[in-house]
C-alpha cells in the first residue's frame, strides 16, 4: 500500500463507524456511542497530523475528509433527532443548511467553474457548537443531568450559527460568480486613436 494514502483509509474508518455511533445513540446506548465518538475524533486529528507532517495530502483526501466530517455529523443530527434528544426542526435545518450549499457549489462547477471552497471561521464555530449540543444532549438524557437550559442555550447558538454560516458561503461564492461574469478586465480594450 502507498503511504500516502493512509489518510484517506483512517478517514475511511470515521465513514465506517458513523453506522454503530447513530446505532447506540439512536437505542440509548449513550456510553459506547460516546467512545466511538472519541474514536471518530482521533481519526480525524490523525489523519490531519500526517498529512501535515509527511505532505502525504492527495486529491481523493481533499473531498473525502470534509465529506466524513458531514456524514458523521449528519448520522449523529438524525439519530439525536429521532429518539427524541434535539427537535426535529433543528435537524431540518442542520441538512438543510447542507443540501443548500451542496446544491450552490454544483451550480457554481456547473455555471461558473472549479469552486475552491476554503472554510470560513463561521463554518468552524458552527461545528463547534453543533459537536457540543449533541455532546450536551447526550450527557443531558443518559450520563450527567445537565441543566436543561445549557443545551436550550446551545440549540440558540446552533441555529444562529448554521444560518449564518449558510449565508456567508452564499454570499462569497455569490461575489465570486458575479466578479466572473462581470470582469470587465477579460474584455478587450479599445485601442486609442491616432
Amino acid at each position: 500500500m502507498n503511504l500516502r494514502q493512509l489518510p484517506n483509509l483512517i478517514t475511511l474508518s470515521r465513514v465506517f463507524l458513523t453506522i454503530p455511533v447513530v446505532w447506540f445513540l439512536y437505542r440509548g446506548d449513550y456510553w459506547p456511542a460516546l467512545v466511538l465518538l472519541a474514536i471518530a475524533g482521533l481519526t480525524d486529528a490523525l489523519d490531519g497530523y500526517l498529512v501535515r507532517r509527511y505532505g502525504w495530502a492527495t486529491e481523493l483526501g481533499s473531498w473525502l475528509d470534509p465529506a466524513a466530517d458531514k456524514i458523521l455529523m449528519l448520522g449523529i443530527y438524525l439519530a439525536v433527532a429521532l429518539s427524541g434528544l434535539l427537535p426535529i426542526w433543528l435537524l431540518v435545518l442542520v441538512v438543510g443548511r447542507d443540501v443548500w450549499l451542496s446544491l450552490g457549489s454544483l451550480a457554481y462547477r456547473r455555471w461558473v467553474g472549479p469552486l475552491q471552497v476554503e472554510p470560513l471561521m463561521i463554518s468552524k464555530i458552527n461545528t463547534f457548537f453543533q459537536i457540543l449540543l449533541v455532546l450536551g444532549a447526550i450527557l443531558k438524557v443518559g450520563i450527567l443531568d445537565l441543566d436543561p437550559v445549557w443545551v436550550q442555550l446551545l440549540i440558540v447558538i446552533v441555529t444562529f450559527t448554521t444560518v449564518t454560516s449558510g449565508v456567508a458561503y452564499t454570499v462569497v461564492w455569490g461575489r465570486r460568480a458575479w466578479r466572473h461574469f462581470h470582469d470587465t478586465s477579460s474584455f478587450p480594450k479599445a485601442s486609442p486613436r491616432a
